[in-house]
């Protein structure tokens, strides 16, 4: 494989684009030596791959040259300034601009999966060739899928059909769309698959002499009209297939258009003409026509379809085009590379990239990266209703879209000032759905106040959404500002904690790594528009609160008082805490320790921290529970198990079993991917949290289970 990529780039580079081809080549092999892949085979057979499909797509030689570099970072000791002084910054942006977000530390796998993808996104924002690139890494991998185990395989398979295919379909690029549709279906469906695989191939055999005749007929209508072109039979990809019969509940056989006939002609005015005459050869099925010419769809794609009845009595479908939308079709984005034509400007080009920097307008308003992935997605299936304005634009909007869709379509401001909409001729509400076709009238007011909250449950665009908050957060900052706060107060109480004890420099930096917040006042306003939730930066807060400042209140007094809770022996009168590290309760051997500024800190004797305070001479006090320790308190356990459904649920069903209450819980996972899970209860006495602990390890499902800090 790899002598073929080397042929390839003599085949169709020259000059510096080859000799730097070359010297790309030759750095990944070396710097990927004795690496394999899950196969056994060398690694460098996968970058290799990945530069073979670009140079298919006729890719420049910058992006080519990525494809062979586009691990080295990742997998190699080769560094960003080194790829930098060997290939320069076009070729070090790309290569970056795929890399994995390896360094960083999440929480979880789909936080991950989630960054990266809005890392790519924002970077293909800025250089295309960088998702043309992670398209052909991910087609390899699905290639090769077979050498991974079953739950990779629909893992990845899943987030394949999820994200991949509809870039690649948004982006044009019809042959690494169809192919990997094809795949994932082999390893979601595999029945399906291989049903499909073995029936489909003979039918297209029994229909072979039909094709051909449809396809004689056809070019007997350009020969009478004395138009030059192409025709052909095509075999539709299995998962178009495989989706018709599960959306129109059919079997195969009642199945007719498995082959679509393309006819390639040179002008717009013969493909309307050879249409024209197709339907007088033979009647056309009604509501089986689309003029995607008149009309593209949002990839730019463009052709005549229609459904005809031959004299078989069978439906069989006809694709009209010219050469130039044929390209387009068949490669897409890539086209713009593969066919380089002579224009001053290539508009076709910039409008096919319009709807990405959509996305990243609305990306700056979306501070969680699983907010980012979902509206994703949303943004990338959505394009399936056409609407018009007055002047006839035709505006592409998600299913279901409403008036404020299209008006936020239109612009910001027309949006932010819309207080009525006509749909064809006629008032309707702003949360009436459109259909395809409609015409739609925005109507304005100057006086208006600007967008509603109610609005961002109706809208069902991700565009019109950010619009809405960005509204928000510009002209009520100072609003923001308070009703975040107050949210964050109100919640915060709610779990036992106030907001000025938890939110300090030092746990606000934390909240700032996550968000990119630039002060709290900013914080506050994101919480107060919507742009986050309350419970994102509380978490963060607490866990910080909880973890780095050992000064959880959970009883006050001193040796003088009976109902403190707790007697320090030689300390009377001082504010008593209990420390969040160890959390003592009553019937636990307890010390305190006297913390500069803070009164006396409560721990447990055998808690960590307190043997790491003993050679501070004279700041270790002895102290025993008052009154046998008798009132409620709360303890901190941890659980670990495969499954975090299984903890979770076992923790809960012990804790109402003992009639006891969980006042705080937090989940996580840890480096081996088994669910941790932290949990405050509020119990009785020490024998609760004894008993409690025991019925939670009798659970086999459950790994381990602890007190915090006594592992």
């Amino acid at each position: 494989m790899s002598t073929t990529a080397l042929q390839m780039i003599y085949d169709n580079y020259t000059g510096a684009d080859r000799e730097m081809l070359i010297r790309a080549y030759h750095y990944a092999e070396q710097a990927h030596t004795g690496q394999k892949r899950a196969s056994g085979e060398a690694y460098f057979i996968h970058p290799c791959a990945v530069a073979r499909i670009l140079m298919e797509l006729g890719l420049d030689s910058a992006t080519v040259a990525a494809a062979f570099l586009h691990d080295v970072i990742e997998d190699t000791p080769v560094t960003e300034d080194d790829i930098r002084a060997n290939f320069g910054d076009e070729i070090l942006g790309l290569v970056s601009g795929v890399t994995k977000l390896d360094k960083i530390v999440f929480k979880s796998r789909e936080e991950e999966e989630a960054e990266n993808f809005r890392k790519i996104f924002v970077a293909m924002a800025k250089d295309i060739r960088v998702i043309i690139i992670k398209l052909a890494d991910r087609l390899h991998n699905m290639r090769s899928l077979n050498f991974l185990s079953k739950e990779r395989q629909i893992k990845m398979a899943q987030e394949t059909l999820d994200i991949y295919t509809p870039l690649a379909g948004r982006l044009g690029i019809s042959q690494i769309k169809c192919e990997l549709e094809d795949l994932c279906l082999k390893y979601l469906e595999p029945e399906a698959y291989e049903y499909l695989v073995e029936n489909i191939h003979q039918k297209l055999y029994e229909r072979h002499n039909f094709v051909d005749f449809v396809v004689k007929e056809i070019k007997n209508i350009l020969d009478e009209s004395k138009i030059e072109g192409e025709v052909f039979g095509r075999p539709k990809h299995f998962y178009s297939i495989y989706k018709k019969m599960k959306a129109q509940n059919k079997t195969l056989d009642q199945i007719y258009d498995l082959t679509a006939v393309r006819v390639i002609v040179n002008t717009v005015d013969e493909c309307y003409e050879v249409f024209g005459k197709i339907h007088k050869r033979w009647k056309p099925i009604p509501g089986r026509i689309k003029d995607y010419i008149a009309t593209p769809k949002a990839n730019m794609y463009q052709s005549l379809h229609t459904t005809v009845v031959t004299n078989f009595g069978q439906p069989f479908e006809i694709q009209i085009r010219t050469f130039e939308m044929h390209r387009t079709a068949e490669f897409g984005i890539a086209a713009h590379w593969k066919y380089k034509e002579k224009k001053a400007e290539d508009t076709a080009f910039t409008e096919r990239l319009s709807w990405i920097r959509e996305v990243l307008d609305w990306e700056g308003g979306l501070k969680d990266s699983k907010d980012f992935m979902q509206s994703l997605k949303t943004e990338l299936y959505s394009n399936e209703l056409l609407v018009f304005t007055p002047k006839g634009k035709v505006i592409s909007l998600p299913k279901d879209a409403t008036p404020i869709d299209f008006a936020y379509a239109i612009h910001s401001e027309i949006g932010n000032r819309c207080v009525g909409a006509r749909v064809n001729s006629k008032i309707v509400p702003l949360n009436s759905t459109l259909q395809t076709g409609d015409v739609v009238e925005i109507l304005t007011s100057s006086n208006s106040k600007g967008p509603s909250w109610d609005w961002l449950k109706i809208v069902k665009s991700s565009s019109a959404r950010a619009k809405i908050k960005q509204f928000f957060k510009r002209e009520m900052k100072e609003e923001n500002i308070k009703i975040g706060k107050s949210m964050l107060e109100a919640e915060a109480k709610h779990r036992g904690y106030n907001l000025s004890d938890i939110l300090t420099e030092e746990s606000f930096a934390k909240v700032s790594e996550k968000f990119s917040f630039f002060s709290q006042d900013e914080m506050f306003a994101s919480v107060g528009y919507g742009a986050i939730t309350v419970n994102q930066v509380l978490f963060k807060l607490i866990d910080f609160y909880r973890k780095e400042i050992p000064k959880q209140p959970v009883y006050r007094g001193g040796a003088d008082s009976d109902s403190s809770g707790v007697i320090v022996k030689g300390m009377g009168g001082l504010l008593t805490r209990f420390a969040g590290c160890c959390n003592p309760v009553p019937g636990d051997e307890i010390v305190g320790f006297v913390s500069r500024g803070r009164g006396v800190v409560i721990h447990r004797a055998d808690c960590p921290n307190v043997k790491s305070l003993e050679a501070e001479e004279g700041r270790i006090l002895p102290a025993e529970w008052a009154g046998g320790g008798g009132g409620r308190f709360i303890a901190g356990i941890v659980i670990k198990a495969k499954d975090q459904g299984v903890a979770l649920s076992v923790l809960t069903a012990v804790v109402s079993d003992l009639r006891l209450m969980i006042t705080g819980v937090n989940s996580r996972f840890d480096k081996n991917k088994d669910a941790v899970i932290e949990a405050n209860v509020r119990l009785n006495g020490k024998e609760d949290i004894d008993l409690l602990i025991k019925k939670i390890r009798s659970d086999e499902r459950i790994t381990e289970v602890y007190r915090t800090a006594t592992k």
